[in-house]
């Protein structure tokens, strides 16, 4: 997460004016998230008022299962630009603390006040939040009735027969079928600041950019995978071309920490201390351990005629 994301709590909310709102997590903007979002931007537009998504950060599932850490499928204020992309008006984070944790459905919508006019809520009919999970569509539609807000239902989107979710995303990522992961609406991606390494790509003919993710990401199986590379303030050119490789280096001394590292093909330059932005495109193969180094440079050559294939570029 970059040091300039910044979840508000309840009482800082600007203001926002009349709103159709929906909230959640909104991890990867997955299709399920999708339709939801869809729904909230044409509701509001029918009653002339702004889309809002307001999400949660960090997941309620981490206060409530202390010591858990929940897999990212993208850092928040990634969520945040996609969300806004799809037309929404006003896509704001809110922090999830013990306060809001407490709160009851009513009194949630209540703490938004004075910073919104609440002409409709957009929910998934799976979807509850509110202490207890308390705010269920059957309550929202109660609450609406008593205080003159319209409550949009979206049914849940599925794809090959089962249910679009972060959860379910996860875990095919951590399978190795990023295909399937694209099916339901994400292309696996991956933040982090570069950082200095040792310098062993560069003495072999590929120089990587070593990335400390800035967060906990859902991972892949270890292995070299096709990608393209974006810088955050925009000095790559677009979708910069490049092989990733996870793994712990079996070829080299193997402490067992995985790296995360990136060689951007056809490019030249210094990224040390910026931040990039991979999206994961194919997996090319799993994490191998080579005799000598000959043997590790002759299949990275191999790697780099593959991943050019895949990324369109031969």
């Amino acid at each position: 997460m970059t040091a300039s994301f910044r979840a508000l709590a309840l009482e800082e909310l600007p203001p926002i004016g009349p709103a159709v709102i929906t909230l959640g997590v909104f991890d990867g903007v997955h299709l399920g998230h999708r339709a939801i979002l869809e729904a909230t931007r044409a509701a509001a537009a029918e009653r002339g008022a702004n889309s809002v998504a307001l999400l949660f950060d960090p997941p309620p599932d981490e206060l409530l299962r202390p010591g858990m850490i929940l897999p990212r499928l993208a850092p928040p204020e990634v969520n945040l630009l996609r969300i806004q992309a799809l037309g929404i008006d006003r896509a704001v984070p809110i922090r999830f603390d013990e306060s809001v944790r407490e709160l009851a459905a009513d009194a949630f919508l209540a703490a938004l006040s004075p910073a919104v006019e609440l002409r409709g809520v957009a929910m998934s009919r799976r979807s509850a939040f509110g202490r207890d999970r308390g705010g269920t569509v059957e309550r929202m539609q109660e609450l609406g009735a008593d205080h003159g807000f319209a409550v949009v239902v979206v049914e849940p989107v599925e794809v090959e027969g089962a249910i679009v979710s972060s959860t379910r995303i996860r875990t095919t990522i951590a399978g190795g079928d990023l295909a399937a992961a694209r099916r339901l609406g994400v292309t696996p991606y991956l933040q982090g600041t570069v950082v200095t390494g040792d310098g062993r790509g560069r003495d072999l003919g590929f120089p990587t950019a070593n990335l400390r993710l800035d967060y906990a990401p859902a991972m892949p199986p270890l292995g070299v995978y096709a990608g393209r590379v974006s810088l955050r303030n925009g000095e790559l050119p677009h979708e910069q071309p490049a092989l990733v490789s996870i793994g712990t280096r079996p070829t080299f001394h193997d402490s067992g920490e995985v790296l995360t590292e990136v060689h951007l093909l056809d490019f030249e330059g210094d990224l040390y201390g910026m931040q990039l932005g991979v999206d994961l495109v194919a997996r090319l193969r799993d994490q191998q351990r080579f005799n000598d180094v000959n043997g590790l440079v002759e299949q990275m050559r191999r790697d780099a005629q593959m991943g050019r294939r895949v990324l369109g570029l031969t």
